[in-house]
């Protein structure tokens, strides 16, 4: 099993951050310009959905390291909520 895993390792996966999202008509995003605040479905103080091609794997805040943005780990979702995110893809 560690010879298998080994192997999945190398494999470039593409991480994410949701901080949040709203659903629009296309007239208001072709009304958006420099300076439009567009309100999100999250409040500012929740944790931040971290995804994994595009399946949820755990939950974050934001931390800045040498002037950068990072993500601090808070928590890991479980097994059900990853499942979830798989089974809405197929």
């Amino acid at each position: 099993a560690a010879r298998n895993f080994r192997l999945l390792a190398d494999i470039p996966v593409r991480m994410t951050v949701e901080v949040g999202s709203t659903q629009l008509k296309l007239s208001d995003v072709m009304d958006l310009a420099e300076g439009s605040v567009v309100e999100l479905d999250r409040q500012a103080d929740e944790l931040l959905d971290i995804m994994v091609n595009g399946t949820l794997i755990a939950r974050g805040e934001v931390v800045t390291v040498n002037g950068r943005y990072g993500i601090r780990l808070v928590e890991i979702a479980s097994a059900e909520a990853r499942m979830a995110g798989v089974e809405r893809r197929a």
